[in-house]
């Protein structure tokens, strides 16, 4: 049995290559950008005027001079204009282009206009005041998002800034979720009294899906040589195989012997944590990854978002640090293992998280995991833990 530090390392070491795709502008967020965003051309393309008001010549203000007759007015959108008459000014629009010959704008708030002439009411004018310069943000051909980057909201306006109607990104494995047993019947199924719906697989699949993942799901029932027969046509198809249930103890947990007589290379089963410790991780010569979960719900939960989650940021080199928590009451956990437990979180004034910690029913108590807002990462090399501490937790929710 290994410790949830050497799991995380051990699945490091077995990354997937992702290959690239271009992807539409509107299907691309939450994507991994796999290729830069150029400048098409400098950003802005032009002395962009920042506020509504009056546009001058600075020497003339310099030069004492404060009112000025108003010679035209200009919006967003108007060609380039030239005014080289000393003693005058344009009206401006925010977006316009500075017309030439000119250099400062006065904002509405700093004037008075009465008759055609715009007297300035402020003497802290400074040149060259409201005005965003051609290239000041990028010159053409400067990167403006770099790749690597997990694509939303700001980087879908520069890409459309820039004229770009698809996106190159990674492409993620498409996953393969296996649930096993044959208590575990369909969800539009009425279970009978040793029965129980599938739920554990539909948790999965939804972290999965959140990072990118495309899933087909499959039911397998308790049978060594059927499982064979269906896992080695999977492992044709999917090069991310999840596996829930049947990696334990039980007469009927076929899974870890099933995956090696197919040829999967167990790199470790079983892990000092809790909850999910029968955990299982393997890698086939043909490029297939192997996350074998535990049965129970909790437990599947957190060993996905644990360890599926960590595999994909590896292979995406994606640094992904956990954010830490300050626990609000003394807590003791004796035994010598990881305790991933159920927290709330509140956000202070102060920009601290504060957790408050409470257990379950045990792995199998998927109801009570409603009122969590995530797991706090206890570690291993203490059993008392103390009120203001600060520890890592696992956001569950985006």
């Amino acid at each position: 049995m290994i410790s949830y530090q050497q799991a995380l390392d051990t699945i490091a070491k077995y990354p997937f290559e992702p290959a690239k795709e271009k992807v539409a502008l509107h299907e691309a967020t939450g994507r991994i950008l796999a290729s830069p965003i150029l400048a098409d051309r400098d950003l802005p393309p032009y002395d962009r005027v920042t506020m509504d008001g009056i546009a001058i010549n600075f020497t003339d203000f310099a030069n004492g001079q404060r009112a000025f007759t108003i010679h035209q007015t200009i919006g967003a959108g108007t060609p380039k204009q030239t005014l080289h008459i000393p003693g005058k000014c344009v009206q401006i629009m925010t977006g316009a282009i500075m017309p030439q010959g000119l250099d400062t704008v006065i904002r509405y708030e700093d004037l008075s206009i009465e008759n055609g002439v715009a007297t300035i009411q402020a003497d802290n004018v400074q040149a060259r005041q409201n005005i965003h310069f051609k290239g000041s943000d990028k010159q053409a051909g400067e990167i403006v998002v770099d790749s690597g980057k997990r694509i939303s909201h700001p980087e879908l306006i520069v890409a459309a800034a820039v004229g770009l109607r698809a996106l190159e990104v990674l492409k993620m494995p498409k996953a393969a979720i296996i649930t096993t047993g044959d208590e575990l019947v369909d969800i539009g199924d009425v279970p009978k009294e040793h029965q129980v719906r599938r739920s554990s697989n539909y948790g999965v699949q939804s972290l999965l899906n959140d990072l990118g993942i495309e899933v087909d799901q499959f039911h397998i029932a308790d049978d060594k040589e059927l499982m064979i027969k269906r896992i080695s046509s999977i492992l044709e198809s999917y090069k991310l195989i999840v596996l829930t249930g049947g990696v334990s103890r039980g007469k009927f947990d076929y899974l870890p012997e099933v995956l090696e007589e197919l040829g999967v290379t167990k790199h470790f089963h079983k892990v000092k944590q809790r909850p999910g410790k029968p955990f299982w991780f393997g890698t086939h010569n043909k490029g297939n990854t192997v996350f074998a979960l535990p049965g129970n719900p909790v437990s599947s939960f957190v060993c996905a978002l644990v360890y599926i989650r960590h595999w994909v940021n590896c292979s995406l080199k994606i640094q992904a640090n956990l954010p830490h928590a300050i626990l609000t009451h003394d807590l003791e956990f004796a035994p010598e293992l990881t305790y991933f437990i159920e927290c709330s979180l509140e956000h202070k004034s102060d920009g601290t998280v504060r957790a408050t910690t409470f257990k379950g029913n045990g792995s199998g108590d998927f109801a009570n995991m409603i009122q969590a807002d995530g797991f706090l990462v206890l570690p291993e090399n203490k059993n008392q833990f103390k009120s203001g501490e600060s520890y890592p937790y696992l956001p569950i929710r985006n």
